[in-house]
């Protein structure tokens, strides 16, 4: 190519346009002063992939539920599940952890467990603590057969629905 200078390849223009390009090479970071992703520049925990409170809280409250009338299922169960659920809600809350509607599922189905257990427990204690049963017991200590036993439950629920 001839003509002025913008015409002219200089040396070093031809070496540049005919060596292989490299590219450029980046920091890990986009900007000196920006941390990596995976770091956290205030120290705390990257959130939990999985809470296994809320876990714990949505199982324990279906048992609760399901085993509401018993002592067990229904009291104990449901306290741990609301208990499990309160504290796997506040870790949502403080983003510690996923799964907050779990948590709050988990709770109140434990609650509901808890609420069916102590009603049951209040209507049993107020069945056995009453004249009925007693009267119940002091008939089937007298029966001497089966007859008479049979006969002492049918007086005990014809007092009760009376």
């Amino acid at each position: 190519m001839e003509g002025g200078p913008q015409g002219r390849w200089t040396e070093s223009q031809e070496n540049r346009s005919t060596s292989p390009m490299s590219l450029p090479s980046y920091p890990d970071s986009p900007y000196p002063g920006q941390p990596a992703a995976d770091h956290d520049p205030y120290g705390g925990q990257a959130p939990a992939r999985t809470n296994g409170f809320a876990v714990a809280a949505l199982v324990l409250g279906l048992i609760a539920c399901l085993f509401f009338w018993t002592v067990v299922g229904g009291l104990l169960l449901g306290l741990l599940a609301v208990v499990f659920g309160i504290i796997a809600a506040l870790r949502t809350r403080q983003g510690r952890a996923p799964r907050r509607v779990m948590a709050i599922v988990g709770a109140a189905f434990g609650a509901l467990g808890l609420i069916g257990s102590v009603i049951v427990l209040v209507v049993a204690v107020s069945v056995f603590d009453s004249q009925e049963f007693q009267n119940l017991e002091d008939c089937m200590n007298r029966a001497n057969g089966q007859a008479a036993e049979d006969r002492c439950a049918e007086d005990f629920v014809d007092e009760l629905t009376n």
